[in-house]
């Protein structure tokens, strides 16, 4: 039975990489790698299997007495009725997340799971074709599985083992456990170890989608340590580095402060007192693929590139990663990223770590979070009322949207509401921070008929998304210039990630590439050439607005920066984590070497370099180690506020 389980699930995977190599062929042909992918993939199925046989075969010797036989043979038979079950259902899940992030599924299939409702509408939306054929896959296999474990546990007489099969029992063991591991190293392979190809989906295929998803289930539990896979500095060599690195930068504003290693105080250039509201606008899956100003297509985004000629307009600012969480945490908090999940959505984070609001909430500030979805997905609205913000608005605070899809409420509804809160607060006289987050570029991109002349036929695509979002933004800033608050206000609009983060580089780096656009009150025309990151962001805005404060934050103030000057971005593409300065790249991956390379932006290429200057590993390696630090030890906050000392009362 064993045996038998063990073949047809090595024929499974194997018939569902050949497929997707199929599927991808020209890419595979390209890396001159196809026979290393079966090859190095019969390793990493022969991985999964014995891990799914341990189970059963540590229970056989049950199987050798008449009595425990039936219990033996019952469980054993569920046991990988259930597993053949999985493996199917992982396989037939992969083509649809393997076409948009190109990876297997990882961390973030595990997320979406959390959230069967917006998962499920947007599959029905816009991969119903794939969920119809993959609920009929798995209909199938539950079949095979039922009839299989029928004839198993019912049909099957007992056979008393002979000797030699007891006596094997350890050595099957042995080999399962061997099997598992796959190497005699001190470490079991793991599936960084399959990355052969300069091509990330190569890579992917060598692996199945069941370790995939099982190994990103395991580091879960190692998220507080998540930067130490890359290597090994002590705390005090981390921060040196930073610090050095943050100087060559222009901050130098460090504060020796126990337990807060990078608090800094970061002046304000604006040179009069008033303190200016902020709006941050989040644009859903808006990158520089699909803006023509930016090298991407032309004609999607005739309204943000307007609007780039009338404020700071970044030519080359990149994203810190592929999700809407990662995106909110660089722009909100300024954290670094990890190859753990976004501080948004850690236990850790749940109170007590530094955002933008918790700073302008001392400064007077009312804090919001404007989302026409639904506020707790990816815990969004738990991360920020317990980090200063004062106020959540989801779909449930609209009264009669003009639109509502799978992600809730259109964008034109959601800027309608955050032009009425704008109003709101400007006739309070308090001043505010508004991060607004769209959602109508978003798989499966439904969005309101007759706002568009449509790119492409059909209607619900990304192209045709982009132009609906790019309409909708275009219309809330005609609404914005009218109104009082303009001159007191202060807008940043920026993509939270590319739509997909795809690629035949060992990095996608041309897909990190996303607009930013600062503007609003007194903001003059700029256009920006320096590399710059998501993370430099809240930090330029703070300036812009007039607050100075201290704040653990390592991004630059693009007010005192040259349009020119060297800059610095830093990415996380799944394990991987990219340190950028201008066009040299140090990438990361765990337990692999460090590659160092130069990307050509105008042919959108990464192309290894040999030799890796060590102060560039350095860097990079304290940068991707500091953010695990930060959060474990809790040293990413607010300098704590002085208690007053207790007045004295006169007894006269």
């Amino acid at each position: 039975m064993l045996l038998n389980a063990f073949l047809l699930g090595l024929l499974l995977l194997l018939t569902a990489r050949l497929g997707l190599v199929l599927w991808h062929l020209d890419r595979v042909s390209a890396s001159g790698l196809l026979p290393q992918v079966f090859l190095h993939g019969l390793r990493a199925d022969s991985i999964m299997m014995s891990l799914l046989l341990l189970p059963p075969a540590l229970l056989l010797p049950l199987a050798w007495w008449r009595r425990s036989w039936p219990l033996w043979r019952l469980l054993a038979a569920a046991w990988l009725a259930l597993c053949l079950l999985l493996l199917v259902f992982m396989e037939a899940s992969t083509p649809a997340f393997l076409g948009q992030y190109e990876a297997r599924p990882n961390r973030l299939f595990f997320e979406y799971l959390a959230w069967p409702g917006e998962t499920l509408r947007m599959l029905w939306g816009g991969f119903r074709l794939q969920l119809l054929a993959s609920s009929g896959l798995i209909a199938l296999a539950a079949l095979v599985a039922a009839l299989w474990l029928r004839r198993t546990v019912v049909e099957l007489p007992f056979q008393k083992p002979a000797w030699h099969t007891v006596a094997a029992w350890p050595l099957l063991l042995l080999a399962l456990v061997m099997g598992v591991r796959s190497t005699l190293d001190h470490r079991p392979l793991n599936p960084s170890w399959f990355a052969f190809a300069s091509d990330n989906l190569v890579n992917q295929l060598m692996l199945n989608s069941t370790w995939s998803l099982a190994h990103a289930v395991y580091n879960l539990r190692h998220e507080s340590h998540a930067g130490e896979r890359y290597g090994k500095m002590t705390e005090a060599e981390i921060l040196q580095t930073v610090k050095t690195t943050a100087a060559d930068y222009g901050i130098t504003d460090f504060a020796d402060h126990t337990g807060l290693p990078t608090l800094r105080h970061q002046s304000s250039t604006r040179t009069d007192e008033r303190h200016l509201n902020l709006v941050i606008i989040l644009e859903e899956s808006l990158g520089a693929t699909y803006v023509g100003a930016l090298g991407g297509i032309e004609g999607l985004t005739p309204n943000l590139q307007r609007l780039g000629e009338q404020g700071w307009w970044f030519e080359n600012l990149y994203a810190t990663g592929t999700r809407s969480v990662r995106g909110i945490e660089a722009v909100t908090t300024g954290f670094l990223p990890t190859p753990a999940r976004a501080v948004v959505k850690l236990l850790g984070s749940r109170g007590g770590f530094f955002t933008l609001a918790a700073l302008l909430g001392r400064e007077g500030y009312h804090s919001e979070f404007i989302y026409g979805g639904e506020g707790h997905f990816d815990n969004m609205a738990g991360f920020f009322l317990a980090n200063g913000f004062d106020q959540v608005i989801d779909e449930r605070d609209y009264e009669s949207p003009v639109f509502e899809g799978s992600w809730g409420v259109s964008d034109e509804d959601l800027f309608a509401k955050t032009d009425e809160r704008l109003q709101q607060h400007h006739a309070t006289g308090q001043p505010s921070f508004s991060l607004v987050f769209t959602s109508s570029n978003h798989t499966p991109f439904d969005y309101p008929e007759g706002r568009i002349e449509l790119y492409e036929e059909p209607a619900a695509t990304e192209n045709n998304a982009i132009r609906y979002a790019d309409y909708a933004l275009g219309q809330f800033f005609a609404r914005a210039r009218s109104r009082d608050y303009w001159q007191d206000t202060v807008f940043v609009v920026v993509a939270d990630h590319d739509n997909q983060v795809v690629g035949d580089n060992l990095v996608p780096v041309e897909r990190f590439h996303i607009p930013g656009l600062i503007l609003g009150a007194d903001i003059d025309p700029r256009r920006i050439k320096t590399v710059a990151s998501q993370i430099d962001l809240p930090t330029t805005a703070l300036s812009l607005i007039g607050i100075s404060a201290n704040h653990p934050m390592l991004g630059r103030d693009f007010s005192t920066v040259g349009d020119q000057e060297d800059g610095r971005a830093m990415m996380q593409f799944g394990d991987r984590f990219v340190w950028m300065e201008n066009s040299r790249l140090v990438i990361l991956a765990p337990e692999q070497a460090p590659v160092f390379a130069h990307y050509d932006s105008a042919k959108k290429q990464v192309t290894p370099v040999a030799g890796l200057p060590p102060e560039a590993h350095r860097r990079a390696l304290a940068h991707a180690l500091l953010p695990s630090w930060l959060y474990r030890s809790g040293g990413y906050s607010l300098e704590p506020v002085p208690v007053a000392a207790p007045k004295q009362v006169d007894a006269g």
